[in-house]
């Protein structure tokens, strides 16, 4: 692990903390899963993107700084830890741009990723289905080929689409082979949450809130040009897909160090009325810096040339259960006073309660430590 930035990097690291420090709203906005809070978000957005901090590892070509791995934990502090809001596009930035880097066409890259980068055009994901959460081979929605117009018609549907109520677009994985093998004959493809038979049912959280929806699809037409990679190989891309989503890009450790400060902080402010509780506090910061360091240990592994591969997992299993962990102490802190509706740490606690299940549940996760990283056997074997 290498914690020794240089010039360059610090002075990265400056200019985004001043930036930030000048143009961060200096009130919270409304939650996220609003049409008036995706509205401001939308707008913060294209407030990052004409400053080039919205995608600051992507190429100038498509308004990043071409920054490297090192400078993107960097800025993924400073953004935290300046109280930024919570961004709207992640979905697209963090899960399917590096697919269309690795898988897209020119045309795909031109066409998808500028309108990406400033919040033009925000992405949905829409993987899951009733009977196919975490075993996405399992999926039952169709493809069916379209010769005459050049294109796909998809059937079926998907659920607990994350952003679906209020974004533009979504990609998702259907079965366009239903002789193939389960994890052979799919194809990912890329298209608008408005197009014709389309039908899109927004799904309330216990907060009331639409953060996910239903998709129901009926012979919704997908021109060639919107399959992601080639016909039949949607697994291998959609496998890129899920590797970024449990691995460093959606859950950086600036996010989970800025809550362990401000517990700290709650617990000055409250931490006399509850002395039992600092055991817990102390623990929780402390796990939060190691899940940094961790993830500083794992950039200087991809930085040497390595990969994530099944690491992913375990870095999976680390920030869902640490955010859970995180802000069940803060409630407890808070006592009776945690239940009133606008505390901002009752909301982070019901979306920490998802962690553990998007991403591949965190039951499938250690089965993968277990037999592809400590060499256990699989459920059922040497029984």
């Amino acid at each position: 692990m290498n914690l020794d930035f240089t010039e360059g990097e610090l002075a990265f690291r400056d200019e985004a903390r001043e930036w930030l420090r000048e143009h961060v709203p200096a009130g919270p906005m409304p939650p996220l899963d609003t049409a008036e809070g995706f509205a401001a978000r939308r707008e913060w957005e294209a407030t990052l993107a004409a400053a080039r901090w919205s995608v600051v590892a992507w190429p100038e070509k498509y308004h990043g700084r071409d920054a490297s791995m090192v400078e993107w934990v960097l800025f993924e502090e400073e953004y935290y830890r300046s109280g930024a809001p919570v961004r709207a596009a992640q979905n697209g930035i963090s899960l399917l741009a590096p697919i269309i880097f690795e898988h897209g066409t020119p045309e795909q890259q031109d066409r998808y990723l500028p309108a990406m980068a400033d919040g033009t055009e925000i992405w949905a994901q829409a993987w899951s289905e009733p009977e196919a959460g975490s075993d996405l081979a399992s999926i039952r929605s169709t493809a069916t080929r379209d010769e005459a117009r050049g294109g796909w018609l998809l059937n079926g549907q998907k659920t607990w689409s994350s952003r679906a109520a209020f974004a533009d677009r979504a990609f998702g994985l259907f079965r366009s082979d239903p002789t193939a093998e389960r994890h052979r004959g799919l194809t990912y493809f890329l298209f608008p949450l408005d197009a014709e038979g389309l039908s899109i049912r927004p799904i309330a959280q216990l907060d009331g809130h639409p953060g996910f929806a239903e998709l129901f699809f009926d012979d919704v037409f997908v021109p060639d040009a919107d399959v992601l990679g080639a016909p039949g190989d949607g697994w291998r891309v959609a496998m890129s897909t899920a590797g970024n989503e449990r691995g460093l890009s959606l859950r950086s450790p600036g996010r989970f160090c800025a809550a362990a400060d401000r517990l700290l902080a709650l617990w000055r402010e409250r931490g006399a009325g509850h002395p039992h509780l600092r055991d817990r506090v102390v623990d929780a910061w402390l796990a939060a810096q190691a899940y940094r360091l961790y993830t500083w240990g794992t950039v200087t592994r991809l930085a040497a040339g390595g990969d994530v591969g099944a690491h992913g997992s375990v870095n999976k299993l680390f920030w869902s259960q640490l955010d859970v962990g995180l802000h069940e102490v803060a409630l407890d802190l808070l006592g009776p006073e945690s239940e009133l509706r606008d505390e901002p740490w009752l909301d982070g606690y019901l979306f920490s309660l998802s962690g553990p299940i998007y991403a591949g549940t965190n039951e499938i996760q250690r089965n993968i430590v277990a037999e592809r990283l400590l060499g256990l056997p699989k459920g059922g074997r040497g029984r």
